[in-house]
This record gives structure tokens, C-alpha cells and sequence, in this order.
């Protein structure tokens, strides 16, 4: 089997870095990228370690098409190729419908939408010319539900990266393309921290999961790798949500 070339966005922390190192684990050659420039060539030294002999770290601002044209090229150049591609980046937001601007609506979905949008282009592209490639963007369980208030813009945001997510699934199909996302729900994050802001947001989400507990970012991370696989050659446009039975109600 060769070994995949991965290129995984907002690898960071959280769901992304736990991915990183779940790639790193089956020794595939990954291409890191984020925002911070230390704590992303820390993460690529981590992943040689762990079985990623071949990592790089590449400073990306999701939201700057050069940036993210620059990631994509150096996955290529350096591998030759791009197999797969996790796109995990993305930002938190928390605020009544009153509090709304143009600037946070803009901070938050220049991120989430126009961000992935730019990816799926760069990544398409490469793909599309190899005839072969699987996309795993990173939703919520917030893209399909409505639950929770104060999450309006974040819910809109995660409402199109499913939208997206099937529609260009549709694009690719016949060109070997598969593309997916996965909805993660209360899942043991920064992020989760911040959308729950209080212990006791926290607690209510917890004792809402019939399961009784979160779930790990490493749990994540294994449905990303098994999707994105060639072990799930006939799923494309689903959203596969891992949330401990807490949407099934």
C-alpha cells in the first residue's frame, strides 16, 4: 500500500493535532499547517518521533488564498502528490443575535465557510488532476441542529460547511474525489471550554449525553482516518456525526 500524503488544517490543538498524530501512528508523510510558527514546527518535530518521519509544518492563514495555495503546493512539491486532506480549521463563537456585527459575522465565517471554501478549491484541484483524493471536512453537530443559544452566526457557519461539504462531494464523485465531514459533538476541547463558557454550561452539556461523558479528541480522530480511507471507498457527502447518542434525541 503506498503511504498517503496528508495535508491537515488548524492541526494545532484539539481534533486537528490529535489527527496528526493518528496519521503519524500509520507513518503517513503529513504536512502540518496553522497560524502559530513554534507550536507548528514543535508539532511536526513531535510527529517525526511518533512515526512521521517525512512531517512539515506550514504557516497557513486559512482565510488568505495564498496561504492556503502555498500549503497545497508544498504537499505536492515535496510528495509529489495529495492523497488526502482534513480540513479542521475553523473558530468559535458565542453572543445573542443582538450583539451581531458585520465584523464578527466576517471574523467567524471568513474562517469557517470562505476558509474551507478556498481549501476545497486548492485541494480540489490537485485531485482532480490525479483522479483520485478524499476530503474530510470538520463540522459540528451544530451544522444540522439548532440547540443552544448564542450560537447563531457559529450554527450558520457550520450549516454551510455541510452544505458545501455535499454539494462539492457531488462535483467530485465521478472524478474519484470522495468527500465527507464529520459533526463532532461535545467533544473534550479548548473549544468546547469556550462555547460552554461555565463549568455549569459545561455539566448541562455532559448530562444531556446518554453516554454520560465526553468525547476525546483521539476518538475523533479515528473516524477522520477511517473516513478519509480507502477502507470507505463508497461514502461520499455524508456527514458522520460522533457525539455519544447527544443529536439522536
Amino acid at each position: 500500500m503506498t503511504t498517503p500524503v496528508v495535508l491537515i488544517t488548524g492541526a494545532l490543538t484539539g481534533i486537528g493535532r490529535a489527527t496528526a498524530i493518528a496519521y503519524a501512528h500509520e507513518g503517513a508523510k503529513v504536512v502540518v499547517s496553522g497560524r502559530h510558527r513554534d507550536a507548528g514546527e514543535a508539532l511536526a518535530a513531535e510527529l517525526k518521533q511518533k512515526g512521521a518521519f517525512d512531517a512539515v509544518f506550514v504557516r497557513a492563514d486559512i482565510r488568505k488564498e495564498e496561504d492556503v495555495k502555498a500549503a497545497v503546493e508544498l504537499a505536492v512539491e515535496r510528495f509529489g502528490r495529495l492523497d488526502i486532506a482534513i480540513n479542521n480549521a475553523g473558530r468559535d463563537g458565542v453572543g445573542p443575535i443582538t450583539e451581531v456585527t458585520p465584523e464578527s459575522y466576517a471574523e467567524l465565517f471568513d474562517t469557517n465557510v470562505l476558509g474551507l471554501l478556498l481549501s476545497l478549491k486548492h485541494q480540489f484541484r490537485v485531485m482532480e488532476a490525479q483522479g483520485k483524493g478524499s476530503i474530510v471536512n470538520i463540522s459540528s453537530i451544530f451544522g444540522h441542529v439548532g440547540m443552544g443559544a448564542g450560537i447563531s452566526v457559529y450554527s450558520g457557519s457550520k450549516h454551510a460547511v455541510e452544505g458545501i461539504t455535499k454539494s462539492v462531494a457531488l462535483e467530485g464523485a465521478a472524478k474519484g474525489i470522495r468527500v465527507n465531514a464529520v459533526a463532532p459533538g461535545p467533544i473534550d476541547t479548548a473549544m468546547f471550554d469556550r462555547v460552554t463558557v461555565t463549568e455549569e454550561g459545561r455539566a448541562y452539556f455532559v448530562g444531556m449525553i446518554p453516554q454520560k461523558r465526553m468525547g476525546t479528541p483521539a476518538e475523533t480522530a479515528n473516524l477522520i482516518v477511517f473516513l478519509a480511507s480507502d477502507k470507505s471507498p463508497f461514502i461520499t457527502g455524508e456527514i458522520v456525526t460522533i457525539d455519544g447518542g447527544f443529536a439522536a434525541g
